[in-house]
This record gives C-alpha cells, structure tokens and sequence, in this order.
C-alpha cells in the first residue's frame, strides 16, 4: 500500500496519494478475493465426481501389447537367424513379465495369454497377426477415452 502511495503521489502530487493508496488496496483485496475463490474451488467436493478412467490400468495394457509385439517381432523374424537366442529369451521374459501386471485388466491379461501361446508354439505367423489384433482390440476397449461427470452421465 506505501507502494501504492508513492505511485500516486509521484503521477499526481498530494492529490494523487490518496487514490494510489486506494487502487493497491483494491488490488490487495482482489488478490485476496481470488486466492480464497481458488482454494474454495480446488477443495470443493465437485472435483471427486470427475473420473477420468485408471491410468495405471491402461498403461500396464500399453506395455502389455508394447511386450508382445517385441516379443513377435523376435519369434518371427524377417530374416532368419538375425535373431539370437539371448535376445529371444530376454523379449520372451519381458512380454511374460509384462502380461504378469497385477493392474492388468482381465480381458487384456487373457487376451495376452492368448497371444504368448501362439508365439511360443512359433509356427505360424497369420494366427500370430490374428492374436495380437485381439490383444490390440482388448487394450483399445480398455480405454476410457471419454470423461464421465456426476459418476454416471457420459461426456
């Protein structure tokens, strides 16, 4: 507010101290107004009802697809031989690990079984191509992809 003077009195003499005093005091006191607005806002209850899905969920499905493609990418080969046996165990270890996640939704954890299997057996690549759609199918349904308001009203 000595601010607010100061700049008054230098734009308009003693005439002009009183209305900087004034203007700083109308600013602290909109400051003021607004910060008590935006934490009454930030704390109110209306917030909770704004659900936005579980990203744990999806993003454990995300790696899940992520590790069995890695995973398919070695157990069929655009050319063979260019794959070792290390490299082929370590992706096979992580697709399993991955299709292990305890947040893992369970259309996608059986989809991923699914998935493994057929790779594992490494013998034919279209029903590879047909079961990874499926996993990819099963963490595209997992998406929320939308806002809900009121836990039940869809956006």
């Amino acid at each position: 507010m000595v601010a607010g003077t100061w700049a008054g009195f230098g734009l308009g003499g003693w005439w002009g101290a009183p209305a900087g005093l004034l203007a700083a005091a109308g600013t602290i006191m909109l400051t003021v107004r607004t910060t008590i607005r935006l934490r009454d806002l930030y704390r109110d209850d209306s917030w909770d009802n704004v659900v936005i899905g579980d990203g744990r969920a999806e993003g454990a499905a995300e790696m899940t697809l992520w590790g069995a493609l890695q995973y398919q990418a070695v157990a069929f080969p655009l050319s063979p031989g260019s794959i070792s046996d290390e490299e082929r165990e370590v992706r096979r270890k992580v697709a399993y690990q991955t299709a292990a996640h305890d947040k893992l939704p369970l259309a996608v954890r059986m989809a991923a079984a699914e998935a493994l299997e057929v790779m594992d057996q490494g013998q034919d690549r279209t029903a590879a191509n047909e079961v990874i759609k499926a996993l990819s199918h099963a963490v595209r349904e997992c998406r929320t992809g939308y806002v809900r308001f009121n836990k039940g009203e869809a956006s």
